[in-house]
């Protein structure tokens, strides 16, 4: 079946890097290659051992699409020898289909002839692609819920949903089947699975690594990040895919500054273990925390601006294919696609002035610091309430956004860092790290520095 078209060319758009050829597989059917042995040695730490990869008989459909042993070997020895992938399911990883969490686009797809860059350069650094895991549908979604593939588990809160739409890889890394989970964030795809999972997550600076041979979701907000269930494994990573030096430098935070108004957006009980995380944090050896008041009135006003230019950008994309397959779409990304097939030219317009208004607040406030807050305004969700569309989820997403846009609207790079509830066996929350344009690896180095400090869990 032909692919479904996509407007600039396919090829052009994608910007496709050759990879190596691909692995012998074990697919969801069972089929095992003559490579399967092929894996490489791994590293303390790494995903190896009951419940990995390399011991699943039997992978789980709601948060593997494709899974092998491994499904990509590495390309060359490297810094990251021994380490799992856990692929989103919108990029490009030669020898494969991209599915994009929508049974129908998967079924038009073709096998990719090349590996997208970031997925390249995780194999040219020595980790193996253990597999393609689950997105929500065309990453519209924050909650990890998809209705054509069921929801991933969490591990950390079983009754709880994942969170998306990085919701396949994050799993894959909390239940340890995986080291690293690439995927995007756009307006939090990958901070909210990382906060409500208990997991470390990235979303670099707008630009710093390629989305190339990447579907889109809103390329203005568009980034590539990944997740891993400890900080110096984040920073491993980011060695990697982060570029040296200018746009990514390691200049270290001269100040953190705190807002308890932006605090106070979140729930009570995360707003609470984000106050006790930053008491940790003024305890021990890490850059001076300063409060800073904003007025978080206008924040519903940003939500919407963001929404709007993420949706015009979604829909002149995905717009021409799903005008002819509304049938297949989930109720709650189909509600976003049928709001953003109506916002005119003038509604871009002003909600592109808006949001020039607040980059230029934001800045004049952050500067070079480091911005504290929650990485999501509630921990997840329970399963029973996260019925697809349903107001529970509606109301998470809304008040989330309040949150995750700051970093969105500003292109700047955030790390969210696992922090303990109230007597440290409530579901996962997460405190954010907001860092300056550039400062992606510097940002890092003090995600590692406030894990050994204990100020994350």
């Amino acid at each position: 079946m032909r692919h479904p078209t996509r407007t600039p060319d396919r090829r052009t758009f994608l910007g496709l890097a050759t990879a190596a050829g691909a692995a012998a597989l074990l697919s969801a059917t069972g089929t095992a290659g003559s490579a399967a042995a092929a894996a490489p040695a791994r590293r303390p730490g790494s995903a190896g051992g009951a419940g990995s990869v390399g011991g699943v008989t039997e992978p789980d459909p709601t948060v593997w699409r494709e899974y092998g042993r491994p499904l990509v070997p590495p390309s060359s020895r490297g810094p990251l020898r021994g380490l799992d992938v856990a692929v989103k399911d919108l990029f490009a990883v030669e020898g494969h289909r991209i599915g994009a969490g929508n049974p129908a686009w998967l079924a038009q797809s073709e096998p990719e002839t090349a590996s997208a860059p970031a997925v390249a350069a995780l194999l040219a650094a020595g980790a193996s692609v253990a597999g393609i895991a689950r997105t929500d549908e065309f990453a519209y979604s924050l909650a990890g819920t998809n209705g054509h593939y069921g929801t991933p588990p969490n591990p950390q809160a079983p009754e709880r949903i994942s969170g998306g739409s990085t919701s396949g890889p994050a799993s894959a890394v909390s239940l340890r089947q995986a080291d690293i989970a690439l995927g995007t964030d756009t307006g939090g795809s990958v901070r909210i699975p990382a906060s409500y999972q208990g997991l470390y997550g990235i979303r670099p600076t707008h630009g710093a690594v390629s989305t190339a041979g990447l579907l889109p979701l809103a390329p203005s907000f568009d980034t590539v990040g990944w997740l891993t269930r400890d900080a110096a494994t984040l920073r491993a990573v980011g060695e990697v895919l982060l570029p040296g030096g200018g746009r990514s430098s390691r200049a270290a935070a001269s100040e953190v500054l705190l807002s308890q108004e932006l605090v106070d957006v979140a729930d009570p009980e995360v707003a609470s273990s984000v106050r006790r995380a930053v008491a940790r944090w003024r305890a021990a050896d890490l850059p001076s925390v300063r409060g800073v008041r904003f007025d978080a009135s206008v924040l519903p006003e940003w939500v919407r601006a963001f929404q709007t230019r993420q949706a015009v950008e979604a829909w002149r994309y995905w717009g021409p294919w799903i005008s002819e397959h509304w049938d297949t779409l989930n109720p709650d990304v189909r509600s976003r696609f049928e709001r953003a097939a109506t916002y005119t030219e003038d509604d871009l317009t002003a909600a592109d002035a808006v949001l020039r208004e607040a980059r230029g607040r934001l800045d004049e406030v952050l500067g070079d610091r480091v911005l504290l807050l929650p990485s999501a305004s509630s921990v997840a969700p329970t399963r029973e309430e996260a019925s697809i569309g349903g107001p529970v989820i509606e109301a998470a997403r809304a008040q989330t956004f309040q949150l995750t846009c700051i970093a969105g609207i500003t292109g700047r790079c955030a790390v969210s860092v696992p922090v303990r509830g109230a007597n440290g066996r409530t579901a996962p929350r997460g405190l954010c790290l907001v860092g300056p344009r550039g400062g992606d690896r510097g940002l890092l180095d003090l995600a590692v520095a406030a894990a050994e400090a204990r100020v994350a869990r």
